[in-house]
């Protein structure tokens, strides 16, 4: 009697929490549903020709297209698989093939795998430091290379647990036929993982593909098609003060505070009282531009979009 008891009791509980997992799983799909829905019924109309071959025209009313975004980021990509893939390969088959138990192994995969864990907006500071400042300016290069340096620690990695996975007879087989380490690796051992690692370097392409706080540190971006990574982007260091007396012009009381228009404007005239003199520019006041003239781009924009 007791045992059906229990039996009994022990069924109820099992459905009542299966019911309430359904509940709560309907409740979460409904959800995603209805996001989905709202989104897709928003962008559907924007999802034209245009949207993919034109570019950004600066008018709120009719913003044009994301063709420049394409093509820089193919080209950043293009960049930094070609800085990035190369060298993490050559550290994951110096790991997995040469110095498998050495005391350099073990620091390595250490660091790699730290790196493979920091935030991106770390490595964004580190290649505004190294890259940026030292030539004063945004350029493509610098956010390709901030790009790798994301890369090359998941390709290292994922190219030596790849090779570990190929058996030694492989390798034995190869050495009892005259061929020398080297060539046992060139024609042996990587082409039996070629599959997982292409698919490592897939992964370590789709990690920096979605980044974008490295770029905003490096290569910035710019409304305008260019294809150069040497470029200067959004405007020349020798146009700033034409640049600051162009922001002073702009009216931004319309719709603001007046302590936040006036903050604003005392900081336009301070720069431009700071660059009219064409002296050297120092990286923290060429930096602070770079925030008002973002900081007055969205302003405008947002008051015109004001009825």
């Amino acid at each position: 009697m007791k045992a059906a008891l229990h039996d009994s009791i022990a069924r109820y509980k099992s459905h009542t929490m299966f019911a309430v997992c359904c509940i709560y799983t309907a409740l979460i799909l409904a959800l995603l549903g209805l996001v989905t829905v709202y989104l897709v019924g928003i962008g559907v109309t924007s999802i034209t020709t245009e949207f993919f071959t034109g570019t950004p025209t600066g008018d709120v009313a009719h913003p044009g297209g994301m063709k420049h975004a394409l093509i820089g980021t193919t080209i950043l990509i293009g960049l930094a698989s070609v800085i990035g893939i190369p060298i993490g390969m050559l550290t994951g088959v110096y790991l997995a093939e040469y110095e498998t138990g050495s005391w350099l192994a073990t620091p390595v995969r250490f660091i790699s795998d730290v790196l493979a864990g920091v935030p991106s907006i770390v490595v964004g500071i580190l290649g505004y430091e190294l890259l940026v400042a030292p030539v004063a300016r945004f350029n493509g290069w610098a956010g390709a290379a901030a790009l790798a340096f994301i890369m090359i620690p998941i390709v290292a990695r994922t190219t030596e647990e790849m090779l570990r996975l190929v058996p030694n007879s492989y390798r034995e087989a190869s050495v009892a036929l005259g061929a020398s380490k080297a060539r046992t690796i060139l024609d042996v051992v990587i082409p039996s993982a070629t599959g997982s690692i292409v698919t490592g370097i897939m992964l370590a392409i789709a990690r920096v593909a979605g980044e974008t706080a490295p770029l905003l540190f490096t290569a910035l971006g710019t409304r305008l098609l260019t294809v150069n990574p040497n470029g200067t982007y959004t405007f020349e260091l020798d146009n700033l003060p034409t640049t600051t007396q162009t922001l002073s012009a702009v009216d931004l009381t319309s719709g603001f505070g007046p302590v936040r228009s006036s903050l604003f404007r005392a900081e336009i005239r301070a720069m431009s009282a700071s660059l009219s003199s064409k002296s050297k520019i120092s990286k923290f006041s060429w930096t602070r531009l770079r925030v008002v003239e973002v900081h007055r781009a969205w302003l405008v924009a947002d008051v015109r979009a004001r009825p």
